[in-house]
């Protein structure tokens, strides 16, 4: 990915987080261009407001197509299009290495009941949600979505080998850590980890993973069940 470009009502949300750790020095060596867009800079009305009811009555305020249809086509480089969404797709692993794979992103943060539908049906690629809860706007949404993708951009990680064994890889929840001490109130780190035997480290390490996804996760270890099986 080369370019991710943000529309938003709250550009200011992203100071913060985007001046801070690993993603800060990435962005400062300019592996990735970041595009913070106002969506109120694109309203025509003099309040530069961008909501307003929505046809046939209900509650909430619903995003205007105008300054949204303006910010998406003043993008030199728009590319695939998501929409934040708590009626999205579930944002997976397998979703983030796709985007990540992609050549430029915009994401559209979605606010209040929602935007009008002609910007969905004439922008957006896909709509993502990040779980099955409501968020107060679709900047946390923006934020969480890049973080994941970003990260496996080349030269984002320092140690590329630890996004193999993560969470979620293999349909499997990540394993226990351990660090020194090697007993804290009585406390004793497995055995297994201080044996130097790294086939039989790797086989403890795989069976955390299985037992903790099966007590979790039932449902990414049906996932898992279905993988071995078709490896057999």
């Amino acid at each position: 990915m080369k370019t991710l470009n943000i529309l938003t009502l709250f550009p200011d949300f992203f100071r913060s987080p985007f001046e801070t750790g690993l993603l800060s020095k990435f962005l400062q060596r300019g592996d990735l261009l970041l595009n913070l867009v106002d969506i109120r800079e694109f309203s025509d009305d003099s309040f530069k407001r961008c909501d307003d009811y929505p046809y046939g009555g209900g509650s909430g305020m619903v995003l205007k197509p105008e300054p949204l249809f303006k910010a998406l086509d003043s993008l030199d480089n728009r590319g695939t299009v998501i929409l934040t969404s708590p009626s999205g797709e579930p944002l997976n692993q397998e979703k983030v290495k796709g985007f990540a794979g992609l050549e430029d992103i915009t994401i559209i943060c979605g606010h209040y009941e929602g935007v009008d539908q002609r910007v969905v049906d004439e922008y957006v690629d896909f709509e993502i949600s990040v779980g099955d809860y409501v968020l107060s706007g679709g900047e946390f949404a923006a934020l969480i979505i890049t973080d994941a993708v970003v990260r496996y951009l080349p030269g984002f990680m320092s140690n590329p080998g630890s996004l193999v064994e993560e969470s979620f890889e293999g349909s499997l929840l990540e394993y226990p850590h351990y660090t020194r001490p090697e007993n804290f109130r009585e406390h004793q780190v497995p055995p297994v980890l201080l044996s130097g035997n790294h086939a039989e480290i790797a086989k403890w390490r795989l069976n955390k993973r299985v037992e903790k996804t099966r007590r979790v996760r039932p449902d990414l270890y049906k996932q898992y069940e279905i993988i071995k099986e078709k490896q057999r």
